[in-house]
């Protein structure tokens, strides 16, 4: 996709990759308008970044989302980027009796979130003569860690339903990317994560994902998460069972 002249809006900008990606884009020139539901620290991004816009948006109400797109599209007319980034993830313990307030709580933010906010200004951006959607997955996708079983879940079917949005568009202006983090200093599941020396500095991620983004590519892959990619496959039933056991003996 072409990196400058876009107006871009990205839900759950206010921290971590939506907050590194927005800001990112905001420096290559383009209008880039963030969401979430903190407020103040979509001021902190606001503040830190003159010229970036913001929008409170609860992902997980879809009368919220409505609201958002009707709000985007009248003060935003050439709105043409879509980034779907939105998320949270945590153990769920699949393996007895759930949570059923978390596990929902995942599967709104998670999917039905993207599916809405695409729903919602997916015939305005067909309008557009350069347009993209751009869903934030994980390698989690491809293969699931075993403890985050629900995220992992709904990360394999936004996977699913980026390429059959692909399909469906492919006769429109409108292109769909995927863009599926690898393990990344975030606090996405919690303070200790942002430290962690095993996870790919996020300063490294963004940069490396802005050069797949200026590209060609569908997928923007990072070299950390090509093992994740790479794994799918006949034998993936093993290659979880590995990853896992790898996974549970490094903590």
């Amino acid at each position: 996709m072409k990196l400058k002249g876009n107006t871009i809006f990205i839900t759950g900008g206010g921290s971590g990759i939506g907050r590194g990606l927005a800001e990112a884009l905001h420096r290559s020139g383009n209008q880039v308008i963030i969401s979430g539901r903190r407020q103040a620290a979509l001021a902190a991004v606001t503040a830190a970044n003159p010229g970036m816009k913001a929008l409170e948006l609860d992902i997980t109400d879809p009368k919220s989302i409505e609201q958002a797109a009707k709000k985007l599209i009248a003060e935003f007319p050439a709105l043409n980027v879509l980034i779907n980034n939105a998320g949270i993830m945590s153990p769920d313990h699949v393996q007895k009796t759930v949570d059923d307030a978390q596990v929902s709580s995942i599967v709104t933010t998670n999917l039905l979130g993207p599916i809405r906010m695409t729903s919602a200004l997916i015939e305005h951006l067909k309008q557009q003569p350069d347009a993209s959607v751009i869903n934030v997955t994980s390698g989690l996708a491809f293969v699931p860690l075993a403890i985050t079983a629900t995220y992992c879940a709904t990360k394999a079917a936004l996977h699913s339903y980026t390429l059959s949005l692909r399909y469906l568009l492919r006769d429109t202006r409108v292109r769909v990317l995927e863009i599926a983090p690898p393990y990344v200093q975030t606090e996405l599941m919690g303070p200790e994560q942002a430290k962690d020396p095993r996870a790919m500095p996020l300063k490294d991620f963004i940069e490396e994902t802005m050069r797949v983004l200026g590209t060609d590519a569908d997928e923007v892959l990072t070299q950390p998460v090509a093992f994740l990619r790479n794994g799918a496959g006949p034998r993936d039933a093993e290659f979880t069972a590995q990853f896992n056991d790898r996974m549970a003996g490094e903590h």
